[in-house]
């Protein structure tokens, strides 16, 4: 359960924040201090191991997976931040502040509510904060904001999650004043290069803050509402910082999974998850989730990868950028997925060529009837596809026919003995009845179980074996390999 804090007192009179936050801030910042963290991550249901993996691989650290499904825990140090943000797998990043592997919650919903406000004032700040504040500057010098209204264009689902960036400039306050007419227009811009003149007069900037409190649980006394509302008031009168459910600077995280609490500062405005795609259907992929199922099936190079129901291709666009040795062929039988497939493929090589980089993909991009493929037999290495769940696209009753002419198509290109596929579906069903039905040319390695916009589903691994199907050669002296797309075996 998620809760926005609403509830939060306004900030009291003049004051001068935390000493040990602030002026700790301030120094680290000017000394360049490389200090030490916990960083967390949530990542897709069921693809932790997959996450921490990476983290392994790219910044050789270890990670350890919450009992809380969906996020992992991992240490560096404040030189390695930038690294973080290249991750492939995580959704969104904060910086942890305290965690309680088995936090005492009070019988009483007051004791436990009047315990929160009191642990705001005992947390270690200092260090999270600072990392709030270097993240800032690399994501400016990166230019990941580009100015304006932070929350343009952006689903309403997720602009609550969004930083402003009229106020990317702020620093954290020496002293706060609470004047009530007081815009982020009044703020000067501050570059890395005015720092002197910034230290010699300085002037008092209002952070704007909130609360975000993700509960699990049902042995709670308390409301995801109430623990916001009551935490952040304390937050609140702790720094003098200014509640704004919208246009916050600072996002504070209040994680509570049983007996398992975590604060922490969110570093990420808007999921990671979106960094590809910016024409969007209605059952489009998160890339985070597009990168687990690339890594199962292993990509090696040179390996042709289909994708034969690609919507908006999310997964060969995320497989071209980083597993870019293959080739990737994305292909749908709606003239409409075929067109954002198209249109997502120019927006990355268009935002790559303005960067100055190479801007081509190893992607085509066929319309085709997914159950007569125009491609030569035994010419695909891996398959990977998100397949209808017949909720919102398709129907459970089409499925049922649907699944075995797609699963036969997908065996008579697929490469006997060596090629794969990853299939999500959330039909388990029809999926596994399927199955069964083909003669033995597919047999399942590995199943992972994620959760999709609320739904149960499941990553299929399947290896092709060396069987071949009875239905499968009528199949094939039905078709016509030399019309269309056609891509040979060596």
């Amino acid at each position: 359960m998620s809760s926005q804090e609403d509830g939060a007192a306004e900030p009291g009179p003049d004051t001068v924040g935390p000493s040990s936050s602030s002026s700790s801030t301030d120094n680290d910042a000017t000394t360049g201090d490389i200090i030490s963290v916990t960083i967390g991550a949530t990542v897709p249901t069921g693809f932790e191991h997959t996450a921490a993996e990476e983290v392994k691989e790219k910044i050789g650290v270890d990670a350890r997976i919450s009992k809380d499904r969906g996020r992992i825990y991992f240490p560096i140090t404040t030189d390695k931040l930038f690294q973080v943000h290249l991750l492939r797998s995580v959704d969104n990043l904060f910086v942890v502040v305290e965690e309680y592997d088995n936090y005492q919650f009070k019988e009483s919903k007051e004791e436990t509510l009047m315990e929160l406000q009191e642990l705001a004032s005992k947390l270690p700040w200092t260090n999270a904060l600072e990392v709030w504040k270097l993240n800032r500057t690399f994501k400016k010098k990166k230019g990941y904001r580009k100015g304006g209204n932070g929350t343009k264009g952006k689903p309403k689902s997720e602009a609550a999650g969004a930083t402003v960036a009229d106020t990317e400039q702020q620093e954290l306050p020496q002293a706060t004043s609470t004047v009530e007419n007081q815009t982020e227009e009044s703020v000067p811009e501050a570059e890395s290069d005015t720092q002197d003149s910034v230290e010699a007069a300085p002037r008092a900037i209002l952070i704007k803050f909130r609360v975000t409190c993700n509960r699990a649980g049902d042995k709670h006394s308390f409301s995801s509402n109430e623990a916001a509302r009551d935490f952040g008031g304390a937050v609140q009168e702790f720094f003098q910082w200014k509640a704004d459910m919208t246009k916050f600077d600072i996002e504070v995280l209040l994680n509570i999974h049983n007996v398992e609490v975590v604060i922490g500062i969110a570093l990420t405005e808007e999921s990671l998850h979106r960094r590809n795609i910016s024409h969007f259907g209605p059952t489009t992929l998160r890339s985070t989730l597009c990168y687990g199922m690339l890594r199962l099936c292993k990509p090696q190079p040179s390996d042709i990868i289909l994708d034969p129901m690609c919507g908006t291709g999310a997964i060969p666009l995320e497989g071209a950028i980083e597993f870019n040795s293959s080739f990737y062929i994305a292909g749908d039988n709606y003239d409409m997925a075929v067109n954002r497939t198209v249109n997502n493929i120019c927006h990355i090589q268009k935002r790559r060529a303005d960067k100055g980089s190479i801007s081509g993909l190893p992607i085509d991009t066929v319309r085709w009837d997914l159950c007569s493929l125009p491609m030569r037999t035994s010419s695909v290495d891996i398959i990977i596809t998100d397949m209808p769940f017949g909720k919102r696209m398709g129907s459970r009753k089409k499925n049922w026919d649907l699944y075995p002419s797609c699963l036969r198509e997908m065996a008579r290109v697929c490469r006997p003995g060596s090629g794969k596929a990853v299939l999500l579906t959330q039909d388990k069903k029809c999926f596994s009845k399927a199955i069964s039905r083909m003669g033995g040319l597919w047999r399942k390695l590995h199943t992972v179980w994620v959760n999709v916009g609320g739904l149960h589903a499941g990553v299929y691994l399947l290896k092709r074996t060396e069987a071949v199907n009875l239905l499968m050669v009528i199949s094939l002296q039905n078709s016509n390999p030399g019309t269309g797309y056609c891509y040979c075996s060596d």
